[in-house]
């Protein structure tokens, strides 16, 4: 549950969302592209604006929504079965997105490249994507979610359960992306947090209350010069 949550997170940077477990932050992501629907009995109050647009107006289609801002998720979700140039082009016939053979070819390329993922896969297109390791797993499912061409992509916790190298690979892959698609990750890794985002927002829920955000900004200044001593104790490790 959340209350009163207000952040804007600029176009072309990494917003990292950070804060203890139950305080709201994966519950924000899901608002954000309105996966929230989808939990019986939920509810909100208030705008998620996209270009100044409500993305929860009246007769907003959710498929547009969704093609517009993405979703990557804490364990990678790649269709085990289907090939991996075919796991890239899955939301094209999703989101009614016609496209000829030369250019789904051409777009497999394109995106696992964007996820850094293309030299490692080249030559195995159309093996099974659920073959690949965790890691590879993970990208592909960000090269899946490029495909669309989204303005946003949300990344729940993408590197929780992957080693340093594949974790490293996925940072990279942020960094690389940011310069065209706006990003917003949760990470409890507060030296990921510290690494990959230009913005920050430190959320907290106090026992038996909502989650809202104690403060945000600059990365830099929520690491290093935070207004709030629950932050400064947060991001020091002192709790969480």
């Amino acid at each position: 549950m959340l209350d009163r949550v207000s952040l804007t997170m600029a176009a072309g940077t990494v917003t990292a969302l950070i804060g203890p477990s139950g305080c709201g932050k994966s519950t924000f992501l899901r608002i954000l592209n309105r996966m929230h629907e989808l939990v019986p009995g939920s509810s909100l109050a208030g705008e998620v604006l996209l270009d100044g647009v409500d993305i929860y107006q009246s007769g907003r289609k959710i498929t547009e929504t969704r093609r517009r801002i993405g979703m990557v998720f804490q364990k990678p979700n790649p269709f085990p079965a289907m090939s991996i140039a075919d796991n890239v082009t899955a939301g094209l016939k999703l989101n009614g997105i016609r496209a000829s053979r030369r250019e789904r070819q051409d777009l497999v390329e394109e995106c696992l490249v964007r996820a850094g993922l293309w030299r490692e896969v080249r030559d195995r297109l159309h093996q099974p994507g659920g073959a690949l390791s965790g890691g590879q797993q993970q990208r592909l499912c960000i090269a899946r979610s490029l495909a669309v061409r989204p303005d946003v992509l949300l990344m729940d916790e993408p590197c929780s359960a992957l080693d340093p190298t594949s974790t490293r690979r996925i940072e990279e892959t942020i960094a690389e992306l940011s310069h065209d698609v706006t990003i917003v990750i949760v990470t409890h890794n507060m030296q990921q947090a510290a690494r990959v985002s230009q913005q920050c927002a430190f959320f907290l829920a106090e026992e038996g209350e909502p989650g809202h955000i104690v403060e945000s900004g600059s990365t830099y200044t929520i690491f290093n010069e935070p207004s709030d001593a629950r932050t400064h104790d947060y991001v020091q490790g002192r709790f969480g």
